[in-house]
This record gives structure tokens, C-alpha cells and sequence, in this order.
């Protein structure tokens, strides 16, 4: 007797069981209402992939489904929105419950978008270490390609890195300064802190194959204007972990925290093998987080790394010119070697230092 093809294994992320809030249930009508007048007109789904990872034999894939325009020229748009102002990447119109031919490896499977347009799936494939296309197909709309990076099996370090006044002056969570910094300005003003990514090219270099994974609680709508300003100002290429801002099913906005702690947990447990490095600042919640993931994981932590932001920078940050609680040199803990410093180049000696012991 002929033998069938083994189907693939694909988990995706878990639906709540709970009725989902108020402001989220709102948010649904609307977009169904909207969805409902562009589809009339003529928009079809496209995919915005974003960067994935994996092992050899599992990888995470994202993307977002939305809705475009009969005139949408891909080419067109990836050039025009190379220098545009932020407040033009949060016009889009997710297509939630849309069907979704995935391609990677050998391997094809089916996924339907989330409530906001987003896919998040894990899948079972047998790939090399490095970087490897995934092929998005929606039942209408046009072929996009996206990227997985699949770390080597072995024990090897990797790292994870904010991005807010880590990699990038930023000056958030202010509310004035954030939306000005986030809707206002043109991507191409932002500046990088001076020296991380030279901290980051020297791991690289000494340490082929590190993976790097940049968690912020900045939303995925700018996740093309991150990955630019990352790639013109020469940090490594890894994915990006961000959130979707507005309502969820559990109130009208996301725990930035939470988001953190939950990307932690997952890299922890989907890429075992790995030491991470984990690197942010001490202007808000990062070295407390770093220090319930050393808690938590203290043979998954090989070291962290916290920017020193300076008192005008703490002020933008929080209001106070002094570093938030538990932000302190010395109290990360848990035995975890840590460094301090205003830039990556203070940083870098720090670390040295910091290993050494």
C-alpha cells in the first residue's frame, strides 16, 4: 500500500477561553464594518511579513494579513515609505479571519489571521542553520516573501535586545514625547545610541551564528520603519518582537511588561539550548524583567547588560531624574554577571569585565 505524507504539525497562538473586553468587542464591529465597505470597493488581503525563528526542526513565522487597495504597488510602497512620518504606518486595515497559505522548507500548511489581522504559528520543518524564505499565500492577493532564522543545535549564546533607549534614542514612555518621537517624526531622523551596534556587529563576528531578537513594547505597525533604521545604522539582523496596540481581550491596552516577560518565557523554551545576553535600559521596567527571567531561568541568562540613561534622559523617561526602582547597579541578582554603562562602547568593557569573574 501506498504510504501518506506525514502532515505537519502547526500550533498556533492559544484563543482565549473568556469573553473578550468591551473595548475589544467594539473594535471588531468596527473593523467588520469597515472591512465590509473596502471589500465592496474592491481591496484585497496582502501580507506584511515579519522576521521569524526556529530550530532545526520548528520555527516561528509571523506576519500580518491586511487590506489593500486595487491601485497597491508593493515596490511603490516599500519606497515611499522608506522616509515617511510615523503617523502614516498606524493607517491600515487589518483583515482578521483571512486564509493563508504558508510555504517553508518542504513544508506548506493553512493558517487564518486573528481578530487583528496578525499570524503567529509554530511549524514543524526540517531546516539548515541560517536564514530561509517563507512564502505567504492569501486566498486573494498577491505572493509576499518573509524570513526565518534557524539557530544550530549546540549550546551557544544569543541575544535579546530592547529597543526604546537601548539601540535607539527614543526618550519614551512620556506621552508628549513619545507621540511626537512615534507619529510625528520622519524615520530617518531617529539616531541610534552611540556604540550598540558596534557591541552587537563584535558578538557577531566573534560568535557566527548568534541569534538576535529585539523585544519593545512599540507596536507592529512600525516594524518596517524599525527594521530599516536597524539595518542603516548596522546592527545585526534578528526579528522583532512587538505588540499591537489598542484594546485586547482583557482591557484597552497591552501590558508592555507582560509582553516582555511573555517573549522571555517563549525564546526560553522554544530555543533551549541557548545563553542569552540580555540587553536594555534603566529607564523603565528592563532590569526588573531581566531579573525574574534570571529567576526564573538562571541556566538560560548568560549575562545582562543595562544602558545608563543620564538624569535629563531619566526625566523624559518617567518624570524623575533618578533610575526607577530596581534599576540599580547591583541588583539584578540571582548570581547572573551583569554590566552597566551610558553606551555600548562602556558597555562593551563593562561586559568584558563583568565575564571575567
Amino acid at each position: 500500500m501506498p504510504q501518506t505524507a506525514p502532515v505537519p504539525t502547526v500550533t498556533t497562538e492559544a484563543t482565549p477561553t473568556q469573553r473578550p473586553h468591551r473595548a475589544a468587542r467594539l473594535e471588531d464591529r468596527w473593523r467588520a464594518v469597515v472591512s465590509r465597505f473596502q471589500k465592496a470597493r474592491g481591496w484585497r488581503p496582502r501580507v506584511e511579513p515579519f522576521a521569524g525563528y526556529g530550530s532545526p526542526r520548528r520555527v516561528r513565522v509571523l506576519g500580518r494579513v491586511l487590506l489593500a487597495s486595487p491601485a497597491f504597488d508593493p515596490a511603490l510602497h516599500e519606497r515611499e515609505s522608506a522616509d515617511r512620518r510615523g503617523w502614516r504606518y498606524f493607517f491600515t486595515a487589518p483583515a482578521p479571519r483571512e486564509e493563508v497559505r504558508v510555504h517553508v522548507g518542504d513544508t506548506t500548511v493553512d493558517l487564518v489571521s486573528d481578530r487583528g489581522g496578525y499570524l503567529d504559528a509554530t511549524i514543524d520543518v526540517a531546516l539548515a542553520p541560517g536564514w530561509h524564505d517563507v512564502t505567504f499565500r492569501p486566498s486573494s492577493g498577491a505572493v509576499a516573501k518573509g524570513r526565518v532564522f534557524v539557530v544550530a543545535d549546540g549550546r551557544r549564546l544569543g541575544v535579546v535586545s530592547d529597543i526604546d533607549d537601548t539601540a535607539m534614542v527614543t526618550a519614551v514612555p512620556r506621552p508628549f514625547i513619545a507621540a511626537w518621537n512615534t507619529f510625528v517624526r520622519h524615520s530617518s531622523a531617529r539616531v541610534p545610541v552611540p556604540g550598540m551596534a558596534a557591541l552587537y556587529r563584535g558578538i557577531a563576528t566573534e560568535r557566527p551564528g548568534t541569534p538576535f531578537v529585539y523585544v519593545s513594547t512599540g507596536a507592529w505597525n512600525t516594524a518596517a520603519n524599525l527594521r530599516r533604521f536597524l539595518q542603516r545604522h548596522g546592527f545585526p539582523p534578528g526579528p522583532l518582537l512587538l505588540t499591537d496596540w489598542g484594546p485586547t481581550n482583557t482591557g484597552w491596552f497591552r501590558s508592555g511588561p507582560e509582553h516582555k516577560d511573555t517573549s522571555l518565557d517563549r525564546l526560553f523554551r522554544e530555543l533551549p539550548d541557548v545563553d542569552w545576553l540580555l540587553v536594555g535600559d534603566d529607564g523603565q521596567h528592563d532590569p526588573e524583567i531581566y531579573a525574574r527571567a534570571a529567576r526564573r531561568y538562571p541556566d538560560h541568562v548568560a549575562a545582562v547588560a543595562i544602558r545608563e540613561l543620564t538624569p535629563a534622559q531619566q526625566v523624559l523617561a518617567h518624570g524623575s531624574p533618578l533610575p526607577t526602582p530596581g534599576s540599580l547597579p547591583g541588583e539584578v541578582g540571582s548570581g547572573v554577571p551583569t554590566a552597566f554603562g551610558p553606551d555600548g562602547d562602556a558597555l562593551t568593557r563593562a561586559l568584558a569585565r563583568a565575564l571575567r569573574r
